[in-house]
């Protein structure tokens, strides 16, 4: 690894790097118990709908995957995950409902299925940025951003923050390179002087390399390894955790 530069700008992405999530075992059976009541439809049973509901994450996950290969991804849109991942054999009804309260869905799907902490050592990470004066964005791949934002504003981390971008609120998703020249772009900052962090190689590390990011840096996360495919693309630095990122970080200033 060579020595990393100061950055003017630190980019972060959100699952995996400033928090954690650990997938809830019931979310299915529980958005599935809530949608049958809000549907009052005895066309679909709730064993049905949760099926459909675990169907559509598996889509969506595969979905994401064979969207780290092309140059410039979009995100899929709220309405298409309802109407096609999840309800596209559903009677014309129920699936008109679900298609006309597709983001609030989507928000109630991500609080549901995960549960969220901030990684050990972040608020000491921001604290650092602060105190040098370089501006923390967020730069992250989402369903809902909404479920991110309501979770920075609970915490109290989102005063340490001077932007947030959302894949499902531009319409692009990372590896993507427009979503980090969004973020920089906004922060008045040449994205050649950033660091942007990730916790993969198919969508961070690639993003990084497409964007022309000063440095790009992986931070290890459950699945950091699992990647879908071959990625040439590699980081400039590998940390386990923000406390390690908060000392390269230190070691620049």
């Amino acid at each position: 690894m060579d020595q990393l530069t100061r950055p003017a700008a630190l980019l972060l992405d959100f699952g995996g790097v400033l928090v954690s999530t650990t997938r809830r075992a019931d979310w299915s059976s529980e958005l599935a118990a809530e949608l049958h009541e809000q549907l009052r439809t005895y066309e679909l049973s709730v064993d049905e709908i949760r099926s459909d509901l675990e169907a559509g994450a598996a889509a969506d996950s595969a979905w994401k995957n064979a969207m780290s290969r092309p140059a410039a991804p979009r995100e899929l849109t709220h309405r298409e995950y309802w109407a096609d991942f999840v309800a596209a054999d559903w009677p014309a009804a129920p699936r008109a409902w679900v298609i006309a309260h597709a983001t609030a869905l989507c928000k109630r799907l991500g609080e549901v299925r995960q549960d969220r902490a901030h990684r050990d050592g972040i608020p000491e990470l921001l604290d650092t940025a602060a105190d040098a004066g370089i501006p923390v964005a967020v730069v992250s791949n989402a369903l809902s951003g909404a479920v991110h934002r309501d979770y920075l504003d609970r915490t109290g981390l989102v005063k340490h923050l001077a932007l947030q971008v959302y894949s499902d609120e531009v319409g692009l998703r990372k590896p993507n390179p427009e979503l980090i020249l969004l973020a920089t772009r906004a922060l008045g900052v040449p994205v050649e002087q950033t660091w942007y962090v990730g916790d993969n190689f198919d969508r961070d590390v690639v993003c990084g390399r497409r964007a022309g990011a000063g440095s790009v840096i992986l931070m290890e996360a459950p699945g950091t390894y699992d990647r879908p495919y071959v990625v040439r693309a590699v980081p400039d630095a590998v940390v386990p955790g923000a406390g390690e990122l908060r000392s390269l970080l230190l070691a620049t200033l």
